[in-house]
């Protein structure tokens, strides 16, 4: 992922931020269940030949990939939808090829989330969802990736995109304009919006945005994108810190998170 990636990470201030109002309020309004939580972590894709030998069994062939791939990890972010909507044949084959615990979260396609209005008059959030629907009980969370120039100005076009979004597909937004990260009314609009139609956020920790990383949850669920550096000493010590804050959040009542570490 280039979003936010820098050459230079020697001055860059890693640490999570104290949770928000918002999300001590949220967590404290959440039932309380005797369920055990659910935490899934998985990669952004499967197709890697240099994991033969290594996540996978030497000379495994492309077409198995992903049956391998789901004895180790038990999500994965799927970026392929973001640039077509699957067809019946290869839903039923992601969903055949993969573990009873596996969990897909398709990425929206660009077609809906860069277009004008979000998809609102295409016709493609409702073709994008009947695809998805497919992979029945291993559907996780969708996200929408908000364009780099979808500034807090356009809030009135996401509330119309997410009320036409269909109740029973899980859904999580990632904002990325800069104008969302300040303490505004329109953010506190947006975050109302997103509680009130249990829509979750994504919260991004990459080194050269560190506004991304909002820490405000709107619902029982976090996705969180973890942007490494090549193993380097501080992507150790940041996972660390990751574990001790999801701790907390289980412990307040939070369900489910899915963790996608994206390390070169």
């Amino acid at each position: 992922m280039k979003f936010g990636k820098l050459p230079d990470i020697s001055n860059v201030d890693f640490s999570l931020k104290n949770d928000p109002a918002g999300t001590t309020n949220l967590l404290a309004s959440l039932p309380d269940s005797a369920a055990k939580p659910l935490m899934f972590v998985g990669c952004t894709g499967w197709s890697m030949k240099e994991w033969n030998g290594k996540v996978y069994p030497e000379k495994t062939k492309a077409k198995d990939y992903l049956q391998f791939y789901a004895q180790q990890f038990n999500t994965i972010e799927l970026n392929t939808t973001h640039y077509r909507i699957p067809n019946l044949s290869t839903i039923e084959k992601w969903y055949n090829e993969s573990t009873e615990d596996f969990r897909f979260c398709p990425k929206v396609p660009q077609v809906i989330s860069h277009s004008k209005d979000l998809g609102y008059g295409s016709g493609r959030i409702l073709e994008f969802c009947e695809a998805i629907q497919g992979l029945k009980e291993k559907l996780g969370h969708c996200f929408i990736q908000l364009p780099p120039y979808f500034g807090i100005d356009r809030l009135a076009l996401l509330q119309n995109f997410v009320e036409r979004w269909p109740n029973h597909i899980p859904l999580s937004v990632e904002f990325r304009h800069e104008s969302w990260f300040q303490d505004t009314e329109q953010w506190r609009s947006a975050m109302q919006l997103l509680e009130q139609r249990k829509i979750a956020t994504v919260i991004t920790d990459v080194a050269g945005r560190r506004d991304v990383l909002h820490m405000r949850l709107t619902s029982e669920t976090a996705v969180v994108r973890f942007v490494g550096n090549g193993l380097v000493p501080s992507d150790y010590t940041r996972i660390d810190t990751w574990i001790e804050r999801l701790g907390s959040w289980f412990e307040k009542g939070l369900r489910q998170v899915y963790f996608f570490p994206h390390e070169p």
